[in-house]
């Protein structure tokens, strides 16, 4: 047990009390330490206590913290131990439907309690233990992300092909009698968990709120590579429609009861449905911006405003600006109202039809930089190319089939401006 130090900070806590790379933190206030979530928990507290062992012996050293965020302990990786991956193979799965070739990390599929809590991930609680349920619950572990996607338990072992699927539902009870946080996500297939099936899931986490705070209701993404998977199809507008209105009956009696929507659809169900987006005031606090809700509403709110300040001018520059197919019209309307406001902006939103995972994927953080270099070659040379940063990896610096934006850059004779994802960085960027 305990996991090793692999570095110590200089000057820190753990420097000054001669704590070295290779010594086995063990224990802390008593506690065994066996991965991230025990440490942060337990060198919370503003006395620590540390049982270090060292070869043979073992050293006990107190540490009183005062502005001190961290005591300066380094280890071989940020988990302390591996990561885990799904044990699910869901009829929906993305990763599944990825062709051969990519960077190995993009075939990864993790299912681990301790990134839900610490980044944000989606857990579907068939690869949790129940030390680290207990865990969730003393340490009050919370918020924790799950993917839920149908309450019906034999419906959930054939959607995730997982004979255990349907048993783990029990644990969301667990935490919600422990009064632990839960925002969840439904990834919805036509004809599979859709109509009467979603009424069934919502009603029954509608069940567990307050602790269930949010549900986001998403369309299942489907590339064109899912040779040998299950068949599945994409929605039709009617059916979007539909969907959207399900799950905004159930949001409208949620207000009523707990004074919260609690279950939004997707933008992209409004996209498909031919729907507007409601406004940012339809969403409360944003609780699903990760899974795509709200985002446009937050967008235009965060454009407007910034329209209505904005003292800059267009410098006359030739502005493209790139996106999905599906948020173009949207893009092109705030583009044009900049436009009307200041006669001499000449920008141009192309939206890049998806010829890498199919034309059925159009949101644009799945834009390539392959289709985008092909699509623009027509409008090459001269100019600025303005493209969102949800395009790239989180180091900014690849598109998925890692071609560079200096790759871009270089191949279309435009300056490529990355931009982040938010209204105002989007107008500033036209203005510049």
């Amino acid at each position: 047990m305990g996991v090793a130090v692999a570095g110590v900070r200089q000057k820190s806590p753990a420097a000054r009390l001669g704590i070295r790379a290779g010594d086995i933190l063990d224990k802390v206030n008593g506690h065994r330490i066996s991965d991230v979530l025990d440490y942060r928990f337990y060198t919370a507290d503003t006395e620590v206590t540390l049982e270090i062992i060292r070869g043979n012996d073992t050293i006990n050293l107190s540490i009183r913290k005062e502005t001190y965020d961290d005591i300066g302990l380094e280890f071989e990786s940020y988990l302390m131990d591996e990561q885990r991956r799904c044990k699910n193979k869901c009829v929906f799965c993305f990763i599944d439907q990825l062709p051969k070739g990519m960077r190995e990390t993009l075939y990864f599929k993790d299912d681990d309690s301790r990134l839900s809590f610490l980044f944000g991930n989606y857990i579907t609680l068939t690869n949790i233990t129940e030390h680290e349920i207990e865990r969730i619950i003393s340490m009050r572990i919370s918020p924790v992300n799950i993917s839920v996607h149908t309450t019906n338990p034999s419906l959930r072992c054939e959607m995730m092909n997982n004979r255990f699927a349907g048993e783990s539902l029990a644990i969301m009870q667990r935490f919600a009698d422990a009064g632990i946080l839960m925002n969840c996500q439904i990834v919805l297939c036509p004809g599979i968990n859709d109509g009467a099936e979603l009424d069934r899931t919502l009603n029954d986490l509608s069940g567990l709120c307050p602790a269930v705070q949010s549900v986001a209701v998403v369309p299942v993404g489907l590339t064109k590579h899912r040779q040998g998977l299950t068949p599945l199809r994409p929605f039709t507008a009617d059916e979007a429609v539909k969907a959207v209105r399900q799950v905004e009956e159930f949001g409208e009696r949620m207000i009523k009861t707990f004074g919260a929507r609690v279950f939004y659809p997707a933008d992209e169900f409004y996209l498909k449905a031919g729907l507007p987006v409601p406004d940012e005031e339809f969403y409360g606090d944003f609780p699903q911006l990760e899974n795509g809700v709200g985002l446009m509403a937050l967008f235009k709110s965060e454009f407007d405003r910034t329209l209505k300040g904005c003292r800059k001018r267009p410098k006359g520059s030739r502005i493209i600006v790139a996106t999905g197919a599906a948020a173009a019209p949207f893009i092109s309307g705030l583009v044009d109202m900049a436009r009307k406001k200041y006669g001499g902006l000449n920008a141009e939103v192309v939206p890049v039809i998806n010829r890498f995972f199919g034309e059925t994927i159009d949101v644009a953080g799945l834009v390539t930089g392959r289709d985008l270099i092909e699509q623009l070659k027509p409008r090459a040379g001269g100019g600025v190319l303005l493209i969102p940063s949800a395009m790239l990896r989180h180091d900014g610096d690849l598109f998925l089939d890692d071609i560079s934006p200096g790759d871009v850059q270089n191949a279309l004779g435009l300056k490529v401006v990355v931009v982040p994802v938010d209204g105002s960085s989007f107008l500033n960027a036209l203005m510049s």
